[in-house]
């Protein structure tokens, strides 16, 4: 019985051979000479697709895939708008939450103070970012020393010991800690506006240290870990300058008339200004189409202060995060707001629509997938934060929206971008909220036990 199992074995593999090299293909689906000749005479090239072969030698996809009916620059006009002023510039960084974060609170100081343009010191936030992802990291590396460098949490933590990008709960848990302060008191510095290596010393540094750390025993790792945080911190002084512990501050108001000298520390100047506990007065939505909706989930390790809080989330139908939105602009009150900005974008008018470019006209093919199946593949993620600032409202209904970004004040449509409804809902992800905002029903369901996460899902990397 065995030998005729054998023997059966033996044909079938002969026969399976046989139809390999009678179909001219390898047994390991490589391509062969025939298929590469099917390949070939597939194609049938004519006088469009060599005149699409020489515009392509000398010009760009993008600019021969626009749209030229879709060129005019979209209508301006806005019916709700949170009121703003200035525009920001994260440069060569990728600290668009913070920014975002902390243009969301400066656009209500300005308004509840009659304030003229002013910004917070990103500089000041981002210094104490890096040194608690530091601590993030090194603490990481303790508690899981016991556990091979083949673990996924393990080869995860030394792969991303640091970074600039985060989200909204590095601003709260920040902020709530250590205040803030204006531009004036910790301006930027080359390092801050262009961060790629600064970043990367201070990742190789860390991990470095996480290696000392898992060779050494475990009465002797807090007390190192202090020590390489005081190297952390001095690397962190040389590059972005030492975070002021006071300073003085005169306030003028919009008709740039002094109103007041004062001397503050960072919590006195936020208790003073913004004093309001972010931490708890709001949640985060997003629409994930490959998740249930109406569930809570939780990213694990995706904090940036490591007795802070997890990235936290309500999964929800876009149709509902409109609601919010629009609840939240006609109260004066912009948003943390997060999308996948890259697609579509005509940069020179700041306008986000699907409309843009025709891309399967030109190549000849289309590009049929939905929101769920780009998210599914990896072909869309949110990747950049803005400050969600206006809607337009036509019978009660969205047409487009305006969102506040962080590339200087000649980027896009006056330091702006423009998006459609259209493009709202393919490519928008993620939204903070004020709870006031928040339907009770929704606001119901945040008492769920999250579903947790792990960090090294790719659709919950760090925003830029």
């Amino acid at each position: 019985m065995k030998l005729r199992t054998i023997l059966l074995a033996a044909a079938a593999c002969l026969c399976a051979v046989a139809t390999a090299s009678a179909q001219n293909q390898t047994a390991g689906g490589g391509i062969t000479e025939k298929m590469l000749t099917r390949i070939r005479a597939a194609y049938k090239g004519d006088a469009a697709d060599k005149a699409i072969r020489n515009a392509l030698n000398t010009t760009s996809i993008g600019v021969l895939a626009a749209n030229a009916e879709n060129a005019a620059m979209i209508d301006t006009h806005f019916s709700d708008m949170v009121k703003t002023q200035g525009r920001t510039d994260q440069k060569s960084s990728g600290r668009c939450w913070l920014f975002t974060g902390l243009n969301v609170l400066r656009a209500r100081m300005i308004d509840r103070f009659d304030l003229g343009a002013f910004t917070f010191s990103q500089n000041y936030l981002f210094f104490y970012d890096q040194l608690e992802k530091a601590n993030l990291f090194l603490q990481g590396v303790i508690d899981t020393r016991d556990k091979g460098f083949d673990d996924r949490e393990v080869d995860w933590l030394f792969a991303n010991p640091i970074s600039d990008g985060g989200q909204f709960t590095g601003v709260s848990n920040l902020v709530m800690k250590y205040g803030l302060v204006p531009s004036e008191a910790m301006p930027e510095t080359y390092c801050s506006d262009n961060t790629s290596q600064m970043r990367t010393l201070l990742a190789n540094k860390l991990r470095e240290d996480g290696l000392r750390l898992r060779q050494a025993k475990a009465k002797d790792c807090a007390a190192m870990k202090t020590d390489m945080l005081g190297e952390i911190y001095r690397m962190l002084v040389l590059c972005l300058g030492e975070p002021p512990q006071s300073f003085e501050w005169a306030r003028y108001d919009a008709k740039d008339q002094l109103v007041s000298r004062e001397t503050y520390t960072p919590k006195s100047f936020f208790e003073t200004f913004v004093g309001e506990d972010l931490e708890n007065n709001y949640i985060m939505v997003m629409n994930d189409p490959c998740r249930e909706y109406y569930k809570v989930y939780e990213i694990e390790y995706d904090r940036h202060v490591y007795d802070g809080q997890n990235w936290v989330y309500l999964n929800l139908p876009v149709d509902r995060i409109k609601e919010m939105a629009i609840a939240s602009i006609k109260d004066n009150t912009a948003m943390y707001f997060s999308c996948d900005v890259g697609k579509f974008l005509d940069r020179q008018r700041g306008v986000l629509d699907v409309n843009n470019f025709d891309y399967g006209s030109l190549l000849g093919t289309s590009f049929g997938m939905d929101k769920e199946e780009r998210v599914r593949t990896h072909a869309s993620g949110s990747s950049h934060a803005m400050t969600l600032i206006a809607v337009d409202l036509r019978d009660g209904k969205p047409v487009k929206w305006m969102v506040e970004n962080s590339w200087g004040a000649t980027s896009g449509y006056k330091g702006n971008m423009i998006m459609t409804d259209e493009w709202f809902d393919e490519y928008m992800f993620r939204l903070v909220v004020e709870k006031k905002y928040v339907p009770a029903d929704l606001l119901g369901m945040m008492d769920q036990q999250p579903v947790r996460l792990p960090a090294w899902d790719p659709m919950f990397l760090p925003e830029e």
